[in-house]
């Protein structure tokens, strides 16, 4: 490790020992008995069990796996304050993903649905034309996206379609261009048509083509928008959901309106919940003086509401995201252009912004990364200061990095040098369970790997 404390005191390698070390714990939750104070020092090869006072704060108990719980801890007390050699102008600190690492499901794709359901956009059909189509060449969507009857269907057939109907849309409800009200223009076919069509081309767009096509997709249908107006709907979003039961939900256009596409369908994912034991996480690393930061593809705006609004109870700075960045023009307001200067957050695009934006002031890389999917697994693996790696168990395939991380954490499960920390989670509850395996939404049975 590079400067994380005062080199004259402390040359701080992967493989230090500490002696004679001193020191105080004080627990702002009560359940954490002194044996397990005991257990984590023994843990974290650095610490010996000295005199114990009160003073630090580790992890609550809540539904971690026991081992993932015992390595955190033991990571917080090598590079917490309470470390004499602590350094608070050199802190460690650690990267998280958002989305299905920090919450259960994409807050993303959440705000997509309600930005359909309740016609949140502000540009003409003229725009929303340019602005579906950028970057989508006319292939053919994969063939589990091919129409009711069988048909290949791409972006030349979809885009008209989607722009007749928010035409109608557009010049007919009120919080646009017209005069009618939200539960009127419902009834209408178009709306159906319209929300369908749009959900449905972001997930052909998705499964189609490549993730630096598909990613900032999304994200600009936030032109026209100012960020306190993006975030004004994250939350929204957010509360809604919590008010959502679990599971999937299909769209269907309307055979009335086939178009060009004909009619077509979409599944998306409903319930989206935060994860405690992750907002417990990120307060403890805080509370210890570890640094937290965000790395999401998520929108910007989108990631920084959900991680600083108190109300929802993450507590990181907004200023310490990292995510999907576009362009402003002179009033504020979001463009469809990807930001100059900026790599996509997602896969190596992830490490690249770590790079750019933490190891260039800090000099050193994270000590702790926490992800989910192949979006992440770069920056898993790209610092070598990363002495801990916490994967949220979504029974990834085993032929990729994420999926040969996990089955590298089955085999080190209980191992004191294990790098790589299988949390598990139930996808029916949206919920951690204290176990490294996981359980698939319709099941009862629990799985360590796909």
């Amino acid at each position: 490790m590079k400067n994380y404390m005062d080199k004259t005191l402390f040359n701080l390698p992967k493989r230090f020992i500490l002696t004679a070390l001193t020191i105080s714990f004080s627990f702002y939750t009560a359940a954490q008995p002194v044996q397990e104070i005991h257990s984590a020092i023994n843990r974290s090869n650095t610490i010996e069990p000295a005199a114990i006072n009160t003073n630090v704060q580790l992890l609550e108990r809540g539904h971690w796996d026991n081992f993932n719980r015992e390595q955190i801890n033991a990571l917080i007390l090598k590079y917490g304050k309470h470390n004499p050699h602590y350094n608070p102008a050199a802190p460690a600190y650690i990267v998280a993903d958002f989305d299905n690492t920090s919450v259960f499901l994409d807050i993303e794709e959440a705000t997509l649905i309600y930005q359909l359901e309740n016609l949140k956009f502000k540009v003409t059909p003229e725009q929303l034309n340019q602005i579906i189509r950028k970057n989508i060449s006319a292939q053919n969507f994969v063939e589990s996206y091919h129409n009711a009857a069988g048909q290949p269907v791409n972006i030349e057939k979809i885009a008209p379609d989607i722009i007749e109907s928010y035409r109608w849309l557009y010049h007919n409800y009120a919080g646009l261009k017209g005069k009618q009200s939200l539960s009127s223009v419902q009834k209408n076919h178009h709306y159906q048509n319209f929300i369908t069509k749009m959900r449905y081309l972001y997930a052909a767009i998705g499964d189609t083509f490549d993730h630096d096509v598909s990613y900032p997709w999304v994200t600009y249908l936030f032109t026209g928008f100012t960020a306190p107006e993006v975030r004004s709907m994250v939350k929204h979003t957010f509360d809604w959901q919590q008010q959502q039961n679990i599971g999937p939900v299909t769209w269907t256009s309307p055979q009335s309106l086939p178009g060009q596409a004909g009619v077509v369908s979409v599944t998306w994912d409903n319930g989206l919940r935060p994860y405690q034991e992750m907002k417990n996480l990120f307060a403890t690393l805080q509370n210890n003086g570890i640094m937290v930061y965000v790395c999401s593809a998520s929108f910007i705006d989108v990631v920084k509401e959900m991680v600083s609004n108190p109300d929802i109870g993450f507590a990181v700075n907004a200023e310490n995201v990292l995510a999907m960045e576009l362009e402003r023009d002179h009033e504020g307001r979001i463009l469809p252009e990807f930001r100059k200067g900026y790599a996509q957050t997602q896969g190596v695009g992830k490490s690249k912004m770590i790079n750019q934006f933490l190891v260039s002031k800090y000099h050193y890389g994270p000590i702790f990364i926490a992800g989910d999917s192949e979006g992440d697994q770069n920056m898993m693996q790209d610092f070598k200061d990363t002495e801990k790696v916490l994967i949220i168990n979504r029974l990834r395939k085993p032929n990729t990095d994420i999926g040969r991380f996990s089955k590298l954490a089955v085999e080190t499960y209980g191992q004191q040098d294990a790098k790589y920390l299988l949390q598990g989670r139930d996808a029916n509850t949206g919920q951690f369970i204290p176990s490294n395996k996981s359980i698939a939404y319709g099941s009862s049975t629990a799985k360590a790997l796909k």
